[in-house]
C-alpha cells in the first residue's frame, strides 16, 4: 500500500513539474508553482527557512522521501529503471554494493566551495531539479512546441484560435549540449544502476543522506524471519541492502519500498527503527495497518490539493512576433532581468533551471554561454523586448535569483541603459527619416533632434536620457537597422530605481 501511494504521488509530482516546464506561457505555474519552491536547493538559495525545515524534519522521520517523490530527476531515474528492467525481462537485477563514501563527500565539498565562492556554473551542473529543468527545457519543450504549432495549423482552417503559433530556437549550443549530456549520464546510468547517480554524485542526496542515517522510520530487517533467499538485495535500485548481515544502509535507501512489496515472508517493515521490533508471523504482520502513518499521507494529499485549489490562475501574455534577421548586441556588461537587483546576486542565488527562461513570452531570456554565468539566464533583444507590463520570470523563480516584483515596481527598475550608435543609424547611412526607437520607447528616455543643431533641414538622430532608461530593449528590437542595431542596451551590474 505504501509503495502504491508513494509511486502515485511520485508520478503526479514529476507530470506537474514538467509540464511547468513545458508550458510557455506561464499559465501552470500559478497552480502549481510550489513545486518548484518546495525543491530543496532551490529553497535553500531563496533562504526560505520554512521549507528547509520541513524538509529536514521530514527526512529525521520518514527517511528520504524527498528523493523518492518530490525530486523530478531521481523520479525520472526510477522510470528508466523501471523500463530497462521490463526491456531486459529482469525484475530482479540489481545487487549490494558498498558507499564510494569518497566521491560522494567529494563532491560534495566542492559543490559547498563553488557555493561559497559563487560559481554558479558547477552548482548549476549538478543540482538535481535544475538538471531536470535543462532537460526538458532544451530538449523536450521544442518537440511540445512543434506540437502546438501543428495544432494552430489546423484549429487556423477550421477558424478557431484555441492555439497560437510560437518560435521555435536554439537559445544555447552549449546549454542544450549540456543538457543532452546530462541526459545521456542519467538514463546510461539509471539503465544500467538504477540509483546510482543520486548514491555517488547528487550532492543534494548525499546532504539528506547523511540527515537519512538518523530517521525515526526506515524498512527493517527482522533476521529472525529472513530465509535469505535475496529477493530484496536484487530488487534495491539503491544498492544499499546488506542480504548477507541483513543490513540497510540508510544514507543510501530512498524509502522506495520496493523491497517491502517484494518480501514474501514478511522480513521487511516500515516501522520505527529504535523501539521493540513487534513479534508475530508473517501473515499478522502484513495484516496489520499502520493508520497514523496512512492518516499523515492522506492529510498531506489532502493539503497539497487545497494549496493547488487556492492559486490564482494569471493571464496569458502572448508576446510579439517575432523580427528575423538581427544579430545580438556586443555588450560589455550583461542585461540581467528585472527583480534580480544585480549581477551578483544572481550569480549566488541562480540555479539554472530555466524555468525562468521557458516561461518569458517575448524571447528575451536565454541561457548564458559565458564560463562563470553558464546556463544561468540573461537578456537579449534579437527576438523581443521585456515588456513593463510582464513580471512572469519574478514569479517562477524559486531560488531567489529574481525577487518578484509587481508591473509598478519594474517600470522603476533600470536594468540598463540605451546607447546610440551613429554608424548604423539609417537616418545618416540611407538619409531616409526614422525616429522607431523614439516612438516605441515606454519610458520617454528617447527624443529625437537634428543631428546638425540649427539646420532644420538635417536628418534627425535619437538621444538618449539615461536617467530615464529603464532598459527594456524595446529601442534595440524594433530599430530597423540590420544586422546589428543601431541603438542598443548597455547593462547594470547593480540595478537602480529610477
Amino acid at each position: 500500500m505504501l509503495r502504491k501511494i508513494r509511486i502515485t504521488l511520485a508520478i503526479l509530482c514529476l507530470a506537474l513539474l514538467t509540464l511547468m516546464f513545458l508550458d510557455f506561457t506561464g499559465t501552470l505555474h500559478a497552480w502549481f508553482g510550489w513545486l518548484a519552491k518546495i525543491q530543496f536547493m532551490p529553497a535553500v538559495l531563496a533562504l526560505n527557512a520554512g521549507v528547509i525545515v520541513v524538509l529536514v524534519l521530514f527526512t529525521l522521520i520518514f527517511g528520504r522521501f524527498y528523493c523518492s517523490i518530490i525530486c523530478p530527476l531521481g523520479v525520472c531515474q526510477d522510470s528508466v529503471s523501471c523500463l530497462s528492467g521490463m526491456r531486459k525481462k529482469k525484475k530482479y537485477r540489481f545487487s549490494y554494493s558498498p558507499a564510494i563514501s569518497w566521491l560522494r563527500y567529494g563532491i560534495l565539498a566542492l559543490f559547498i566551495l563553488a557555493l561559497v565562492f559563487g560559481i554558479g556554473s558547477f552548482v548549476a551542473l549538478l543540482e538535481p531539479y535544475s538538471a531536470y529543468g535543462r532537460i526538458v527545457q532544451n530538449l523536450f519543450s521544442p518537440i511540445w512546441q512543434w506540437g502546438n504549432n501543428l495544432l494552430a495549423y489546423f484549429a487556423e482552417r477550421a477558424d478557431s484560435y484555441a492555439f497560437y503559433r510560437t518560435d521555435v530556437w536554439l537559445r544555447s549550443l552549449p546549454v542544450f549540449i549540456i543538457a543532452a549530456l546530462t541526459l545521456v549520464v542519467i538514463v546510461v546510468l539509471a539503465w544500467r544502476n538504477g540509483r546510482t547517480y543520486c548514491n555517488t554524485i547528487c550532492p543534494v542526496g548525499t546532504v539528506l543522506g547523511a540527515i537519512s542515517r538518523f530517521s525515526l522510520f526506515q524498512p527493517v530487517i527482522d533476521e529472525s524471519k529472513c530465509n535469505a533467499c535475496g529477493l530484496c538485495y536484487r530488487r534495491c535500485k539503491a544498492s544499499c541492502i546488506n542480504g548477507e548481515q541483513h543490513k540497510i544502509d540508510y544514507s543510501r535507501c530512498i524509502s522506495c519500498m520496493d523491497c517491502i512489496d517484494t518480501c514474501t515472508h514478511g522480513a521487511i517493515q516500515y516501522q520505527f527503527r529504535y523501539g521493540k521490533r513487534a513479534k508475530g508471523n508473517a501473515n499478522d504482520m502484513q495484516g496489520k495497518v499502520d493508520t497514523a502513518r496512512r492518516s499523515f499521507l492522506t492529510g498531506t494529499g489532502l493539503l497539497i490539493g487545497a494549496s493547488a485549489l487556492k492559486a490564482q490562475e494569471k493571464t496569458v501574455d502572448g508576446g510579439l512576433a517575432a523580427i528575423l534577421g538581427k544579430d545580438a548586441a556586443k555588450r560589455s556588461t550583461p542585461i540581467v532581468p528585472p527583480g534580480a537587483e544585480s549581477i551578483k546576486n544572481l550569480q549566488q542565488h541562480c540555479t539554472g533551471c530555466q524555468l525562468c527562461v521557458s516561461v518569458c513570452p517575448n524571447g528575451v531570456l536565454r541561457p548564458s554561454s559565458s564560463l562563470l554565468t553558464l546556463m544561468q539566464p540573461e537578456s537579449s533583444y534579437e527576438r523581443g523586448y521585456c515588456r513593463p507590463e510582464c513580471v512572469k520570470c519574478s514569479e517562477v523563480c524559486p531560488a531567489g535569483a529574481i525577487l518578484k516584483i509587481t508591473p509598478e515596481q519594474k517600470s522603476s527598475i533600470q536594468i540598463g541603459h540605451a546607447v546610440w550608435v551613429k554608424q548604423n543609424c539609417l537616418p545618416l547611412t540611407n538619409g531616409v527619416s526614422c525616429g522607431n526607437c523614439a516612438r516605441h520607447c515606454p519610458s520617454g528616455a528617447i527624443t529625437m533632434v537634428h543631428s546638425e543643431p540649427g539646420n532644420e533641414l538635417s536628418a534627425k538622430i535619437p538621444v538618449v536620457n539615461e536617467e530615464r532608461c529603464i532598459g527594456c530593449g524595446a529601442c534595440e528590437n524594433l530599430c530597423p537597422a540590420r544586422p546589428f542595431s543601431a541603438i542598443y542596451v548597455e547593462g547594470h551590474e547593480v540595478h537602480k530605481t529610477i
